[in-house]
């Protein structure tokens, strides 16, 4: 490892964040005054192994100092690799490469305006250009125009972070300019943000499987949560034991809700089979694609039901830790969760005996920075590790060498959460909801043109038709996007597409995680094209040709449609097929594989440029 430090120096404040996060230095070596520590720095062999293991808190220290100043100096970022022997380099790298750090100074105050699908059609453009035109030069604040929130059901949506010790965050949304400038200028004195069963429009049915206690129960109360059932499926867990609940998971016919659709017990067995240990359990909760905001609901509303299926997974796959990698863009699903492990901690539901029964887990919350790509799960292995957030090639898979190199079994929120009624009910019951081939409920994301956005929850079979008329869909609907950016379009006179994998699937389309985005004829569909495709070229972590390349050139063709028409745009169009055939069967990942999809089915079902 070779470590070439530069000349600049940390200030007393970047140097108090890191040393908040890792102690104190124990050398001068680490960056502490050298006349301090001369009984210490003698030139003897330091770090090796033990330095390596902590580079996996690179990403904390870099959130450590971001939050506390606002961006990374170059000062900062070298103290902060001195203390976890990282090549400055691969640290700036790191840094550089999450859209929610700057290594640029800039002001202690940041406001996040969404440009992304539901919030461009909800007047995102008019909103950005009333706060920029307030928030200019020496206001304290900089505006930033960025991906989507996670607020599609309250669209337009601001993010507002004032750094500082603590960080003090505002969310403005449904945001006017005024709401969004008062939120980045006095966070503490912007409006509440409603609570999460605002954003269910089905809450308090009784008849919901895994929304049933959003709205229902207090997020921060333990209590309240085992008053309605709570650790009941983990009590059952260690009556089962670790093959029996793999045995009732894999009957139950649950596959990944995050749009792979793998059959979760076939992916828990073959983790649990694994004779190298340890084994690590991650949940993947940095639901970023435009319109995805349910995971974020699931950890508003019922915090505590995802620490009890995430201490489940462990148990059955034969994990003792679980890291949960959270949205950076997510802070009051950070508080809720931070609070739920601390009382679980508590109460004896984490650590080294979990319910009595001798079995030792306990969870870490990751947050992440505002990367994309690191939905993909070994882009996020390696954002945990310490590493930039981009793909690794597969074989090996991550049930044999994951996370730290080790048997890892990833899953996301909802997939987690839906083992609890699995353990409850029973596995034949619960296959007994939905289709053959897709069992259980499954949550939708749905925004737009809708009267009434939110979450909804229906079994899998349910038709486009019957969730739209829940959501109150408008007149004069033009097109449904469904999976998000990575998804693709349908008609409006195909709203009777049975809402299961092998139906999208039959019918050229996908079902992905669970996005439902409704447009009427008022929003132009070329601009949501040109969006998507800005998403793409923006998000891609630029590892293989396929995808750094051709989203790109995906862009620049969208560009040129739009100022041109005839045999120019027909030209495009042909470039674009091909661009798009290159993505998607050359590239390392699912990002540049369905980069194309969207546009391909705007062209071909919705006739987007005849």
């Amino acid at each position: 490892m070779d470590l070439h430090f530069g000349d600049s120096k940390p200030t007393d404040e970047e140097k108090a964040a890191v040393d908040a996060l890792l102690g104190p230095p124990e050398s001068s070596w680490e960056g502490a005054a050298r006349d301090e520590m001369r009984a210490a720095d003698l030139r003897w062999a330091r770090g090796g192994r033990e330095a390596r293991e902590r580079r996996d808190l690179l990403l904390p220290g870099l959130h450590a100092i971001n939050d506390r100043i606002g961006w990374i100096s170059e000062g900062a970022l070298d103290y902060l690799c001195r203390r976890l022997t990282v090549p400055p380099a691969e640290a700036y790298g790191v840094a550089t490469f999450y859209a929610m750090f700057s290594v640029k100074p800039r002001p202690a105050t940041v406001l996040h305006v969404c440009t992304d699908l539901a919030c461009a059609a909800a007047g995102a453009a008019d909103l950005c250009a009333g706060v920029e035109a307030r928030l200019g030069l020496g206001s304290g604040v900089s505006v930033e125009r960025g991906p989507c929130l996670g607020l599609c059901e309250r669209a337009p949506a601001a993010l507002a972070i004032k750094a500082g010790d603590p960080v003090r965050t505002a969310v403005a949304a449904p945001a006017t300019v005024e709401a969004a400038v008062l939120a980045a200028s006095a966070p503490d004195s912007a409006e509440e943000e409603p609570p999460a069963a605002m954003a269910v429009p089905q809450a308090g049915d009784p008849s919901l499987t895994l929304l049933g206690r959003v709205g229902v129960i207090d997020p921060s109360s333990l209590d309240d949560y085992r008053a309605h059932g709570g650790y009941t499926a983990l009590r059952r867990a260690f009556e089962l034991g670790p093959a029996g609940v793999i045995r009732e998971v894999t009957d139950s016919g649950l596959v990944g809700r995050g749009g792979a659709a793998f059959p979760t017990g076939r992916k828990w067995q073959a983790t649990a089979a694994q004779p190298d240990h340890p084994h690590f359990l991650v949940c993947n909760a940095d639901e970023s694609e435009p319109g995805t905001f349910k995971d974020r609901v699931l950890m508003e509303g019922d915090p505590f039901s995802l620490v009890e299926a995430m201490t489940i997974a462990g148990y059955a796959t034969g994990a003792h830790q679980g890291y949960l990698y959270l949205r950076g863009e997510y802070p009051r699903a950070l508080a809720r969760l931070e609070n739920a492990l601390a009382q679980c901690r508590a109460r004896g539901l984490l650590g080294d005996d979990v319910l009595g029964q001798g079995y030792a887990f306990d969870i870490e919350i990751r947050r992440g920075a505002g990367a994309y790509i690191c939905g993909e799960e070994t882009a996020l292995f390696n954002s945990i590790e310490g590493y930039r957030g981009e793909p690794r090639s597969k074989p090996p898979f991550p049930v044999e060498k994951g996370l730290f190199g080790k048997p890892t079994v990833e899953n996301n929120v909802e997939t987690l959460v839906n083992v609890l009624p699995i353990l409850m009910m029973g596995a034949p019951a619960y296959a007994a909801i939905g289709t053959a081939r897709s069992t259980g409920p499954k949550l939708f994301c749905v925004s737009g043109s809708v009267d009434r956005p939110g979450i909804y929850e229906l079994p899998f079979g349910a038709t486009l038709g019957d969730l739209l008329t829940l959501a109150g869909v408008r007149d004069r609907l033009r097109a449904v996007l469904l999976g998000g950016a990575a998804g693709g379009f349908v008609r409006p006179d195909e709203l009777d597409l049975p809402l299961t994998f092998e139906g999208t699937r039959e019918a050229g389309t996908t079902l992905g995680s669970g996005v439902v985005m409704a447009f009427d004829d008022t929003v132009p569909l070329p601009r949501l094209l040109l969006r998507i495709a800005e998403f793409f070229r923006d998000e891609s972590c630029g590892q293989c040709v396929p995808c750094r390349v051709g989203t790109v050139r995906q862009e620049e063709a969208l560009h040129r449609i739009a100022e041109r028409t005839g045999a120019a745009a027909a030209g495009d169009i042909a470039l674009l097929r091909e661009v798009g055939r290159a993505m998607r069967d050359a590239s390392i990942c699912g990002l540049g594989q369905t980069a194309w999809n969207a546009v391909e089915s705007a062209i071909d079902r919705l006739g987007a440029y005849e």
